[in-house]
C-alpha cells in the first residue's frame, strides 16, 4: 500500500467510518482506529462548542450534541484551519430546524461574529474626510470585516440577552424578511439588523456600484424627496458604523 492510499483510507476511515478502509489496515490496528477516530470526533465537537455557545444555550445541551453529531457525519472538514469548519454549522441547524428558523440565524451571528474579529484589518474613513468628494463618481469601499445574512426572526434580540446573562425573548417572526450586517469597529465585532433595501444597498456597494446609482434606486423605490434623504441617511450611518473604509471616484 503506498503512502497515498494509507493517507485515503485513514480519512476515509475518520470521516464515513469506512469498513473497507479499516480492513485494509488489518484487525490488529481496529482498537487504535477507533481512538484515532474519537479524536477526530471530538476535536470537531471542541470547535463547535466553543464557536456556538449562544446556540446551545438556546436549544439545550443535549439538543445542540445531536446536531453536532449529525453535522460532523454530514461534513467533514475541507480547510486547512479548524477554525473554518464553524462555517456550515448554520447550514445544517437550518436543515435540522425547518420550523424553528431562528436557530440557524441564532448560529449564524455567532459565526459572522467570530469572523469579523478576525478578519483583515481596515481602517474607517472619517466624515471630516468627504468635503472634496464628487459624489456622482464616488464609489463607496466597504470594509472587509463586514458580512450579511438573511433575518426572518429576532434571533439578534436573543442572542444579546444570551450574552448578557438574562431571559431571553419569545421567537418573534418580522413583518416582512430582512437581514443582519455584521462587522468589526474599533477592535469589537458588532452586528445591526436591516431591511432589505440597506442589505441591497449594501451588496450593490460592495460590488463596486457608484453612490449616485444607488441614490437613483433609492428614488425609483421612494420618490425623490424620501429616497434621497434615505440614501443620505444609510451613509450617514455607515460612516458612523465605522463600515466605509475609503472613496474611489
Amino acid at each position: 500500500m503506498s503512502l497515498i492510499e494509507l493517507q485515503r483510507d485513514m480519512r476515509a476511515w475518520l470521516t464515513s467510518e469506512d469498513a473497507d478502509a479499516a480492513a485494509r489496515f488489518g484487525d490488529a490496528v481496529a482498537p487504535g482506529l477507533r481512538v484515532y477516530q474519537n479524536n477526530y470526533r471530538a476535536q470537531l465537537a471542541a470547535c463547535l462548542e466553543a464557536s456556538f455557545e449562544r446556540t446551545r444555550d438556546w436549544i439545550g445541551g443535549e439538543a445542540f450534541h445531536r446536531a453536532v453529531v449529525a453535522h460532523v457525519d454530514r461534513l467533514p472538514p475541507n480547510s486547512w484551519t479548524l477554525d473554518a469548519y464553524a462555517r456550515d454549522f448554520p447550514a445544517t441547524l437550518e436543515i435540522l430546524y425547518l420550523a424553528d428558523p431562528e436557530v440557524a440565524e441564532l448560529a449564524w451571528l455567532e459565526m459572522a461574529l467570530g469572523e469579523a474579529f478576525v478578519a483583515t484589518d481596515a481602517d474607517a474613513i472619517s466624515a471630516g474626510k468627504l468635503g472634496d468628494v464628487d459624489w456622482d463618481r464616488a464609489t463607496l469601499l466597504i470594509t472587509p470585516t463586514l458580512d450579511l445574512g438573511s433575518l426572518t426572526t429576532n434571533a439578534p434580540a436573543i442572542w444579546s440577552a444570551l450574552e448578557a446573562g438574562e431571559a431571553p425573548p419569545t421567537v418573534e417572526f418580522l413583518p416582512e424578511p430582512g437581514a443582519i450586517l455584521v462587522w468589526r469597529h474599533d477592535d469589537v465585532a458588532q452586528f445591526r439588523a436591516i431591511d432589505q433595501y440597506e442589505h441591497q444597498a449594501l451588496l450593490s456597494a460592495r460590488a463596486g456600484m457608484r453612490f449616485a446609482k444607488l441614490c437613483d434606486l433609492m428614488v425609483e423605490a421612494f420618490g425623490r424627496d424620501a429616497g434621497i434623504e434615505r440614501a443620505g441617511g444609510m451613509l450617514g450611518q455607515w460612516l458612523a458604523d465605522g463600515v466605509i473604509v475609503g472613496i474611489a471616484t
